[in-house]
């Protein structure tokens, strides 16, 4: 389902929906973050999904980066939480979500990055400094660039 985002947008939709959701930042031993190319709006961002009812978030954390990168991980902090309402999502339904969004650090278990050709069409370890080069949302680069700075704390959940 195609989904366009909507940031800082006086002419936005307004939000009929709020989906708790997570995305995981995780560098690998060279120091790169892990990246998937989305294939809803076509941006590069942090992998990540909805939560689901009977689960606790930060296996919301692990499986959705399992799902959609191949990676295994380990929640180890996190970033932030987000939740603008004036970031709000359409999607092709109707729904418009408004963003609602917890970012984690995690530390790399094991796994071989792959994509997995529904809701990613690709995953790549990106070099921090070439970050720029990407097609990267301005409140997912918001989230980058909190893990980058060290924002994490512990996570205890």
């Amino acid at each position: 389902m195609a989904r366009i985002d909507y940031f800082n947008d006086p002419k936005a939709p307004k939000a009929n929906s709020v989906v708790p959701s997570v995305t995981v930042a995780v560098l690998n031993n060279d120091g790169k973050i892990l990246l998937i190319h989305k294939v809803d709006n076509d941006l590069w961002a942090l992998p990540g999904g909805g939560h689901d009812a009977g689960e606790y978030i930060a296996d919301t954390a692990v499986r959705e980066v399992l799902e959609e990168t191949g990676i295994q991980v380990k929640v180890t902090g996190l970033v932030g939480l987000y939740t603008n309402p004036n970031h709000v999502m359409r999607y092709d339904d109707g729904e418009v979500r408004q963003q609602f969004s917890m970012c984690f650090s995690a530390e790399l278990i094991g796994g071989e990055a792959r994509e997995d050709g529904s809701e990613t069409k690709a995953v790549r370890w990106v070099d921090v400094n070439k970050l720029d080069e990407l097609n990267i949302h301005p409140s997912m680069r918001l989230r980058i660039d909190h893990f980058l700075e060290n924002r994490s704390q512990p996570y205890i959940g």
